[in-house]
């Protein structure tokens, strides 16, 4: 052992074969907690009989969890990532892994797990539970979390991060609306307790004691709400040491900085926890978060807008970030796409907006979507680590496959599904693999998601940081929720495709519990692609939106039978 070095265990065991003969040889790999422990695992499973259970109980787990979903579409591509792969990779990877070849960390990163856990609501959602109930006992009793800690102690790192306590609350509201476990708001965790943070200190790594201090779930996230209503000069949320890009944690450090990006998803959680106070009955809650959210859509529109999108950011000092006036940085994607995520931009300046992510950081050229352009240089522009990567690379400029991710769903709820499926496809890394020289170029595994593809020449095209990415569970979510349409809402499924003209048809098999669903959708050409017809085991579901139309929902009941639903679109 030591720095450096590469250690490694190796196990040989000899053996002959004679002509036509097979031997079967179990290799045993484990840990125990003594001596007489080692030895009831190595005689359960050393044996070629408690080998081949053992191996057939994964088999089984991975294909239950696996196959919760299976989709056929007219897209091979697609039906290989919806239909494994992906959840395989959230699930193994970034959930209980916590470590890839790009990072062998293994510690929990709040805002990472629980986006993660919230792909998962469909195949696993105790695991979705267990998240929000974990990370919850991260949380300081100000309201602030932990960034990332270490199990089993809890050791890791306090920060000015601004996002991280939000995705608490909006984790909770995604949980608690597509399953219908308000139990969850009541659960009681403890808080955190340490030292806070000077105002001049980005971050310190400690091992915080519990506190003696209790609360509900619900509790916990009002309080991580409210800790995200401090507002700076233009009336928008502090930015801190970082949003959720990691690497601008310069451009808030002291204090003053604005977010626009965490405008849009404050606004987009007040707005939503509003609705999960009512179900929690607590009215005077609900209309705080609704007047707030009013004030702060209203602030962005004032403030954030610069002619034909909307600015990243604003530093310390005032300048600007995003913006046209910049040498650098003129547009990020993230401000643009969240204006429509959070349904909170104006209607005519989110399709300007888009329409200039298109223009500016979509390269079909090189099949790709920028995070932001031009990329940090030789400005005097300073946003923070970001910067230190070579233009073009990773968030300065490359592709963030996390937000393209964002950028392809806001152009599919814009209804905009010629560009959403054609973002899809470039998306998609099966397409990067599928020639010899689109493999030399991609150079990762084209069946994982990675975090990053290069824009720079001579790298341009190459994929970087497969397997640990939480692109993983949000291309998840693009492909079954946003493109296909399957929407858990409380006990029923909700069908709403955006799916292209020339698909004739499609097909899920959903098993709700142990209840399986086979639904057929007949898809017609026209625009917005609505429900117009659903039948459920041969009868027809009326069932109508607030506007008139066919809202797409059938109710999902656990009765162990098999049940058949066919939709018409536009018919």
């Amino acid at each position: 052992t030591g720095a450096g070095l590469d250690p490694c265990a190796a196990i040989q065991s000899k053996f002959e074969l004679a002509a036509g003969q097979t031997r079967e040889v179990v290799f045993v790999v484990g840990s125990a907690t003594s001596v007489h422990e080692a030895n009831q695992l190595i005689h359960q499973y050393g044996g070629p009989v408690g080998a081949k259970q053992a191996l057939e109980s994964v088999w089984e787990f991975w294909n239950h969890t696996l196959g919760t979903i299976n989709v056929d579409t007219p897209d091979p591509a697609l039906n290989v990532l919806a239909n494994g792969w992906l959840v395989y990779q959230t699930i193994s990877c970034r959930l209980w892994g916590r470590s890839g070849y790009y990072q062998s960390g293994g510690a929990f990163g709040f805002r990472d797990q629980l986006q993660d856990t919230m792909a998962l609501i469909h195949a696993t959602p105790w695991l979705a539970r267990e998240q929000i109930l974990l990370c919850a006992g991260r949380q300081f009793v100000k309201g602030d979390v932990q960034h990332w800690w270490h199990p089993p102690n809890g050791q890791g790192v306090r920060t000015h991060f601004s996002d991280d306590y939000l995705w608490l609350p909006y984790a909770t509201c995604r949980y608690v609306m597509t399953t219908g476990d308000t139990g969850i708001l009541d659960e009681q965790i403890h808080f955190l307790e340490g030292r806070e943070l000077s105002a001049d200190e980005e971050a310190y790594y400690d091992q915080p004691q519990r506190s003696t201090e209790i609360a509900s779930v619900y509790e916990h996230c009002v309080r991580a709400l409210k800790h995200g209503l401090r507002f700076g000069a233009h009336q928008l949320p502090l930015m801190g040491c970082g949003d959720w890009n990691d690497g601008m944690n310069l451009v808030g450090q002291d204090g003053k900085g604005e977010s626009v990006w965490l405008a849009w998803f404050l606004y987009d959680n007040l707005q939503q926890f509003a609705q999960l106070a009512i179900t929690f009955s607590d009215a005077e809650f609900a209309d705080k978060c609704q007047q707030q959210a009013e004030i702060l859509r209203h602030n962005i529109e004032e403030n954030a807008w610069d002619g034909e999108w909307y600015q990243r950011a604003w530093f310390d000092d005032g300048t600007p970030l995003g913006s046209a006036s910049n040498d650098e940085c003129q547009i990020d994607s993230i401000s643009q796409s969240w204006s429509v995520l959070s349904k909170g931009g104006e209607l005519n300046r989110t399709i300007q907006a888009m329409s200039s992510v298109d223009k500016r950081l979509v390269r079909r050229d090189a099949q790709l979507i920028q995070l932001l352009d031009p990329p940090f240089d030789k400005s005097d522009l300073e946003p923070g680590y970001i910067k230190g990567y070579v233009p073009g690379v990773r968030e300065n400029g490359g592709q963030y496959t996390h937000a393209a991710i964002w950028t392809t769903m806001a152009f599919a709820a814009m209804g905009d599904k010629k560009r959403a499926w054609e973002f899809y496809g470039m998306l998609n890394p099966v397409n990067h693999g599928d020639t010899a020289e689109a493999i030399a170029r991609y150079k990762v595994e084209p069946y994982v998601m990675c975090a990053d593809i290069y824009g720079v020449v001579p790298h341009t095209g190459r994929g970087g940081w497969t397997w640990y990415t939480g692109a993983a569970g949000w291309m998840y979510r693009l492909t079954v929720e946003t493109l296909l349409g399957l929407n858990l809402e409380d006990g029923h499924l909700r069908i709403a495709p955006c799916v292209p003209d020339d698909w004739p048809s499609f097909k899920v098999h959903y098993r709700y519990h142990e209840t399986l669903y086979h639904i057929t959708i007949n898809c017609h050409a026209g625009q917005p692609q609505q429900v117009t017809k659903l039948l459920l085991d041969d009868v027809e579901i009326n069932s109508a939106s607030e506007a008139g139309a066919h809202n797409g929902k059938f109710p999902l009941i656990n009765d162990q039978q098999v049940h058949h639903v066919v939709i018409e679109l536009n018919s």
